[in-house]
């Protein structure tokens, strides 16, 4: 219990998460000369309406993994929070300046998937579509799971096969091409390797430090 109210601040930081999404809106609502990066690839994936799921299963599946990072690890959450505020900056420069556009299909018919999809699109413009920021935090958390130690084996599963779905239903819900993915996945990896490796090393030297003070001192 208490170390579920020492940590507990630390949640307050998740606060940054809906102040990137009101950029982001702001971006949304711009189109200008956007280009279009479909691919023969992206050409051949079918609209597959229930893979909305899992695209909408993105908002719950970033907020609940970095709560349980929180409390698992809070190094790992803020690490997580920094390359998701520091890879999403990025974005929103590449999207001021190079612009994106996803053509989408008309969903016909009637259900619940499509009511789904239909709303996905009328609040979702298809626009700043590379990078994707439903890849890109979803691969965050993939990537820094990995740190998090004693895990469950169910857990591990978990965030990696609903991750992978996530990823891929950007694909088959038609809200991103090809390009987006990998674009999105290539700079996370790259904020990655300085966010984890830099300052673990950072973290390691300074503890390092203390250790030689302490020593000395005694």
């Amino acid at each position: 219990m208490n170390k579920f109210f020492k940590r507990s601040p630390y949640l307050l930081f998740l606060l940054v998460i809906p102040l990137l999404g009101t950029i982001y809106q702001l971006l949304n609502n711009r189109p200008s000369k956007a280009i279009e990066m479909t691919t023969t690839f992206d050409q051949a994936i079918p609209f597959l309406p229930i893979f909305i799921i899992p695209y909408i299963l993105w908002y719950a599946y970033i907020f609940c993994y970095l709560i349980y990072f929180c409390f698992k690890d809070t190094t790992v959450y803020l690490k997580s929070l920094l390359l998701i505020v520091v890879s999403e900056l990025i974005c929103f420069v590449i999207y001021f300046f190079f612009q994106t556009h996803v053509p989408r299909p008309t969903p016909a018919g009637d259900g619940f998937l499509l009511e789904l999809v239909r709303w996905i699109y009328a609040n979702d413009r298809p626009y700043n579509c590379f990078p994707s920021i439903h890849v890109l935090t979803t691969f965050t958390i993939m990537l820094a799971s990995l740190h998090i130690k004693n895990k469950h084996l169910i857990t591990t599963l978990c965030i990696h096969f609903t991750g992978t779905l996530i990823i891929i239903s950007t694909l088959f819900v038609k809200q991103h091409v090809i390009f987006d993915m990998i674009g999105s996945m290539f700079l996370v990896t790259f904020i990655y390797g300085i966010t984890f490796d830099l300052l673990s090393i950072w973290g390691n030297a300074k503890s390092e430090s203390l250790y030689q003070k302490s020593n000395h001192s005694s």
